[in-house]
């Protein structure tokens, strides 16, 4: 679905300084301070190998955040795809936890060319100064690296590939749900179905979910909240009604008190209740589609 769009990405011949963000930032992103102590969820790295890594790319090396048991191999993948906030302490941990489990979780930098958002504590200045100047392909791209990366580690069984994301994430696994075949299985947290009322159109970020629901093949699993204020229960239910068109068994979930980001432990949107159950519901659906 992203040949058209290849001229978009960055030039091989790119030097990598060109690379904005080339080590990741530490602790929390700058916009969602101050961080709620009292809920916050704290996986240490014990019998972990956790840590950032550099991942090959088509034009340089991208930042990305690695954790995996200290022992073994064979691991089943799983990318997990940052918040609008980028890859700081939240996504990290989401990867340790997954490491817990016996996975190999990697978490790219998807910004890393377009900007630091981890220092910009303005929302409005994320989505105009960076989150829309990140092409779809280029993401793309970079998840396909990050597997890459993964199978050449000598750690993973990629075959056992699955993704999950939140928020901006979110969409991105669907829309990757519907650029790798070899995709097991995708989790979306509260992503985005549809285009914002009245946005024009971005040319590097061309179709949204519902464009491509209809012929997904891969099953993708949707964790959204009835109380979210971005993303309205009409955009689900056109969603759905795709989804009936495609092959691959996907599904949406709608937790009735939750809002957007009720899986963000960090943040008062925080639902206790129906994060601890999207994430058993991950795992179930992980296992039963071969990615665990």
């Amino acid at each position: 679905m992203h040949e058209d769009l290849i001229s978009l990405l960055p030039n091989t011949e790119l030097s990598r300084r060109q690379f904005i963000v080339t080590t990741l930032a530490a602790g929390f992103a700058l916009a969602v301070q101050p961080v709620s102590a009292q809920t916050v969820i704290a996986t240490d790295t014990n019998g972990l190998i956790a840590g950032e890594v550099k991942i090959p790319v088509r034009d340089g090396e991208m930042p990305a955040y690695r954790a995996m048991p200290e022992k073994g191999k064979n691991f089943p993948l799983v990318l997990v795809v940052q918040e609008i906030f980028g890859v700081h302490e939240h996504i990290k941990d989401i990867c340790r936890r997954f490491a817990k489990r016996g996975y190999m979780a990697i978490a790219p930098e998807l910004y890393a060319r377009q900007g630091d958002v981890s220092q910009i504590k303005d929302m409005s200045k994320i989505i105009s100064d960076v989150v829309s100047k990140v092409p779809d392909a280029q993401v793309m791209s970079d998840l396909d690296a990050a597997v890459a990366y993964a199978k050449s580690s000598g750690k993973a069984d990629t075959k056992r590939l699955g993704i999950t994301g939140f928020c901006w994430g979110g969409r991105i696994v669907w829309l990757y749900a519907a650029h790798n075949p070899k995709l097991k299985a995708g989790v979306a947290w509260y992503g985005r179905l549809v285009g914002a009322p009245n946005q024009k159109p971005n040319p590097l970020q061309p179709k949204q979910p519902v464009d491509i629901a209809a012929t997904l093949k891969v099953p993708v699993l949707g964790l959204y909240g009835a109380k979210d204020q971005g993303i309205p229960l009409e955009s689900i239910e056109a969603m759905r009604a795709e989804l009936k068109k495609a092959k691959a068994r996907s599904e949406i979930i709608v937790y009735p008190n939750a809002g957007h980001g009720f899986h963000a432990d960090y943040r008062p949107s925080y639902n206790k209740e129906a994060a601890e159950d999207g994430w058993q519901k991950l795992l179930t659906w992980f296992k039963a589609h071969g990615a665990a």
